[in-house]
C-alpha cells in the first residue's frame, strides 16, 4: 500500500513538473529571412517578436524575459497583442515588462483580441505610449538608414468591429496601414492574426509578424497545434515561418495562456527574425 502511494506521490510530482515547465520555460526560435528586396542598410536587422503574454509572469517583475531579450541585442521589439488578459486584467504587471523594454529598444506595438474584450484599449494604448512605445493602430511608420527606407506597419485587432467579417477587415485596416508607403518598400507587418494568411499575401506584405494561435495549446509531436481561435482543430496556422509569393508570415506561439491554463509540449517562445539582404 505505501509503495502504491508513493508510485502516485511520484507520478503527481512528475505530472507537475512537466506542466510546470511546459508554462515556464522560455524558449528562443530564430529565422532567417533572405531577400534581394531588403536594402542593404537593413542586412542583419534582428526583430525580436513577443505575443500573447497575457499578463503571465517570468521571474520577479518579468525579470527573466528581460533578460532573455536583453541577451538576444534586438534592433526592434514587436509586440503583437494580447499583453494583457481579459479574464484577468492586470496593466502594471504588463508594463513591468514594458518599462524595461524601451530601455535598450526600440518597441513596436498592436493590439490583439483580449485589449479589445477588456474595453480597455484607449487605457492600454496611452500607457504603453508614455513610455515610448510605438502604438500602430492601421497606421505605418518609415524607418530610415544610410539613405534607404523599410516600412513597418500595424493593424488593430478585428475585434474592433466584431460584427464584421475579420477578412473584410483585416482588408480594409491593411489599405489603410498601408496606404503611404512609397511602392517597392520593404514592410514589415504586426498583425495579431494569423488565419487571415490570403490577405497578407494578396496585399504582398513582405513579414507578416502574428501570435493569437497560442500554439494550438497542446502540440501533438509530428502533427501540430491541437486547436485555434478562428481555425478550429487541427489549425494550420499556429507556429513557424509560412511562405507564399514574396510574404513570409511568422506564427509565435506566445508566452501565457488564457481560458486554459496549461500549455502541452508548447513551451512559451520568444522569436527572433534576422533580415539578410540578397542584392
Amino acid at each position: 500500500m505505501k509503495r502504491k502511494i508513493l508510485k502516485l506521490i511520484l507520478f503527481i510530482a512528475l505530472i507537475y513538473i512537466f506542466l510546470f515547465l511546459n508554462n515556464n520555460w522560455l524558449q528562443t526560435t530564430t529565422y532567417e529571412i533572405k531577400s534581394d528586396r531588403i536594402p542593404k542598410a537593413f542586412d542583419g536587422l534582428t526583430i525580436v517578436q513577443l505575443s500573447d503574454l497575457h499578463d503571465a509572469t517570468f521571474g520577479e517583475k518579468q525579470s527573466r524575459l528581460v533578460e532573455k531579450v536583453k541577451k538576444l541585442k534586438p534592433d526592434l521589439v514587436f509586440v503583437t497583442g494580447d499583453l494583457i488578459d481579459s479574464n484577468r486584467y492586470d496593466l502594471d504587471n504588463s508594463l513591468d515588462l514594458v518599462e524595461q523594454l524601451v530601455t535598450f529598444t526600440s518597441v513596436y506595438y498592436v493590439t490583439g483580441n483580449h485589449e479589445v474584450a477588456v474595453n480597455q484599449v484607449s487605457e492600454i494604448t496611452e500607457a504603453l505610449k508614455s513610455l515610448g512605445v510605438h502604438v500602430l493602430a492601421n497606421e505605418t511608420e518609415l524607418l530610415k538608414q544610410d539613405g534607404e527606407t523599410i516600412a513597418i506597419a500595424g493593424i488593430e485587432d478585428p475585434l474592433m468591429r466584431a460584427i464584421e467579417d475579420p477578412i473584410v477587415v483585416v482588408g480594409e485596416s491593411l489599405d489603410v496601414a498601408m496606404s503611404k508607403i512609397p511602392e517597392q518598400t520593404y514592410t514589415l507587418l504586426l498583425s495579431h492574426r494569423p488565419e487571415v494568411f490570403n490577405v497578407y499575401v494578396e496585399n504582398e506584405v513582405d513579414v507578416v509578424f502574428t501570435g493569437h494561435a497560442h500554439g494550438g495549446q497542446v502540440r501533438i509531436p509530428g502533427i501540430g497545434g491541437l486547436i485555434a481561435p478562428g481555425q478550429g482543430w487541427f489549425p494550420s496556422y499556429t507556429a513557424g515561418d509560412h511562405k507564399r509569393g514574396i510574404t513570409n508570415m511568422i506564427v509565435n506561439r506566445g508566452l501565457g495562456n488564457s481560458l486554459v491554463p496549461y500549455r502541452i509540449f508548447n513551451r512559451p517562445e520568444i522569436v527572433v527574425v534576422t533580415l539578410k539582404s540578397s542584392r
